[in-house]
């Protein structure tokens, strides 16, 4: 005698259920900022441009190269790079970091320079190179720098576009994608050595910045940076008019003298290319206008002079006047180092002016040098470095933000002024 065929049970129903939703595909793109704003992201790499244009802050996507994440660390070669060229491979084992490591990564600090310029940062590139032994965020971060700047000099100081990316522009962007979303589980409580990773990272993440000419996701990373500086009080600090607390975290990197050395350092943008021959001296117009009639390279040469060397005067005074705030400890000091503050915001003021009456009287109308432009930017990183030094109170964080505000304007500007440069040149 045949029986009907048995109803499904409860629990069949509930597996069942079970399995086909696990079957489908969960879709999650854009960054996180996006997401929890829940607007169409624009994905763009490693910010996005939805989130740089409106001056938020983009907290990054998952990274979509974990599947890569089995290749070996030390495999700096991967994807093309040339062999023999740039840092070593950093292994664990190893316990010193060779000098000419150091000379490198000092040299790969900076694209901003067209000569042999020494940027005076050996000690950032040994805290680099030394922390990147045990720190996985800080090693993918310098081998995404070795990357992207070999690719980068290989193809002529023209970024990789979209359509022309090389396969070790890609381990680049690899490496730095791995390096942001180690930081991010780092940061999500830090303490000490996570400020320092954080610190440290930040540095190399703005020369990455550079390599790729996005000047805008650098001025991004130098507001962070000084702001975990501020926030968790790298120097000592007033607190009240006469209450003056130590440092908070000892020994953390300081990455406003990174900083301002790297920017105090001569802008390439400012002289044509070597050849001094008709079509260098075309090209290199295009920098400024594509309007402005030729002028002589040797003109180039002497735009301003005066201005730079007295930026880069005061950036000499701003980094000494920070070696003392570092070492200060009683409050009669810390209230003379105030006088010292406010002597060199007024030189900032006074050079600002300087420049505009210069600006004025020399230039034709049309868009400044880029060379001027980096200048700015140089000098409003000098006033936000300043304004931060030694002061905790409330009308600060005001100050600052606008200040922020005009430094993401600048480097927006910068960011779009290069990019025109080199399509000049190609």
């Amino acid at each position: 005698m045949s029986h009907p065929p048995a109803r499904p049970t409860m629990a069949r129903s509930v597996v069942a259920r079970k399995r086909t939703i696990q079957s489908r595909t969960k879709v999650k793109t854009g960054c996180a900022t996006c997401r929890i704003r829940k607007v169409k992201c624009d994905e763009n790499k490693p910010f996005c441009q939805k989130c740089v244009d409106t001056g938020r802050t983009c907290d990054g996507y998952e990274s979509p190269f974990r599947f890569f994440t089995s290749q070996p660390i030390s495999n700096a070669h991967a994807g093309g790079i040339k062999s023999g060229v740039g840092l070593q491979p950093i292994r664990p084992t190893v316990t010193e970091i060779a000098p000419q490591d150091i000379d490198l990564l000092n040299r790969y600090f900076s694209t901003k320079t067209m000569f042999d310029v020494k940027l005076g940062c050996d000690e950032e590139a040994r805290q680099v190179l030394q922390a990147s032994l045990t720190d996985p965020p800080i090693r993918h971060a310098v081998l995404s720098l070795r990357a992207l700047r070999e690719d980068l000099e290989t193809s002529g100081d023209v970024p990789a576009s979209v359509g022309q990316q090389t396969p070790s522009y890609d381990y680049g962007l690899q490496q730095y994608c791995m390096a942001l979303g180690g930081l991010a589980s780092n940061l999500s409580s830090p303490g000490s050595n996570g400020l320092k990773s954080a610190l440290l990272c930040c540095q190399i993440f703005i020369s990455i910045e550079q390599v790729r000419g996005n000047y805008a996701a650098m001025a991004q990373h130098i507001i962070r940076g000084l702001r975990i500086m501020h926030e968790y009080r790298a120097r000592p600090d007033f607190v009240a008019a006469n209450k003056l607390v130590p440092a908070h975290h000892d020994q953390l990197p300081f990455l406003d003298v990174f900083i301002i050395k790297l920017f105090a350092a001569p802008c390439k943008f400012a002289d044509p290319p070597a050849t001094a021959d008709i079509s260098a001296t075309t090209m290199s117009v295009c920098l400024i206008s594509a309007h402005q009639q030729p002028v002589e390279s040797r003109d180039l040469r002497t735009i301003a002079p005066d201005m730079r060397t007295e930026l880069t005067r005061i950036a000499a005074s701003t980094l000494e006047f920070l070696g003392k705030v570092s070492q200060v400890e009683s409050v009669g000091n810390a209230r003379r180092l105030l006088s010292e503050k406010a002597a060199l915001l007024d030189s900032l003021e006074s050079w600002l002016i300087d420049l505009e009456l210069f600006q004025k009287k020399i230039r034709p109308p049309g868009p400044e040098l880029i060379s001027v432009s980096f200048m700015r930017f140089f000098h409003l990183t000098l006033k936000i470095v300043l304004l931060g030094a030694l002061d905790s109170s409330p009308d600060l964080y005001a100050e600052l933000r606008t200040e922020y505000d005009r430094l993401q304007g600048v480097a927006n500007n910068v960011g779009e002024r290069v990019k025109a440069y080199r399509m000049c040149r190609d």
